[in-house]
């Protein structure tokens, strides 16, 4: 038997269920520098280039204006317990995620993993935030902090959230759209995207 949609009320309780308090964290990102004026400061000191040269390395950046800094490939929900993982491809057609929501089965355990590469400069505290929405009700909102990297378009980054539990309980129970992002310190939203999410009792109700 279906079960019932919760009311407003309901999920409004969800949502300040779920809801995190903000710390004030007193944090000013760095100045923005290219990865040329990073190369050459303190070029006369040898064992601070050498230094730099391990933390860069001698990658050759995209030389094409028209590629952008950041480019998020994929991103895949991880669940040992699930028949199969969701694995999202972010250079493809966007809109189409949310017609067709994952399931997953309420109370297990999961991680998301998402694919990025820098092309050409340093970029300085990547985020990886996540909204989650029932019937238009925020009822959830995750950041994690991704960090910073150097270029390296020849090869991508990974990066792994920490182990989270999928909500369960009648109430949980239901479809969600969920809007991810990747940004950044400097408030450059390298993607955004849309997609559904379906938790059942079971992996097949």
């Amino acid at each position: 038997m279906a079960e019932s949609e919760p009311t407003a009320e309901q999920l409004a309780a969800l949502a300040a269920a779920n809801e995190e308090t903000d710390a004030a964290v007193n944090y000013k990102p760095p100045a923005p520098k290219s990865l040329q004026e990073i190369k050459d400061l303190d070029k006369d000191d040898e064992s601070l280039r050498k230094y730099k040269e391990t933390l860069l390395g001698c990658t050759s950046v995209s030389a094409d204006p028209n590629t952008p800094n950041i480019q998020v490939t994929r991103m895949t929900l991880v669940c040992d317990a699930a028949p199969s993982s969701l694995v999202l491809d972010l250079q493809g057609d966007l809109e189409n995620f949310k017609k067709n929501p994952y399931v997953l089965k309420e109370g297990v355990e999961y991680k998301i993993k998402v694919n990025f590469k820098v092309n050409k400069e340093i970029v300085s505290g990547l985020k990886y935030i996540q909204q989650s929405f029932r019937r238009g009700v925020k009822v959830d909102k995750t950041e994690y902090m991704v960090g910073s990297y150097g270029p390296r378009p020849d090869q991508e980054y990974e990066f792994l959230t920490s182990l989270e539990e999928a909500p369960k309980g009648v109430l949980a129970r239901g479809t969600y759209v969920v809007k991810s992002r990747f940004t950044d310190d400097d408030k450059h939203d390298h993607l955004s995207w849309d997609w559904g999410l379906t938790i059942k009792k079971d992996w097949k109700d």
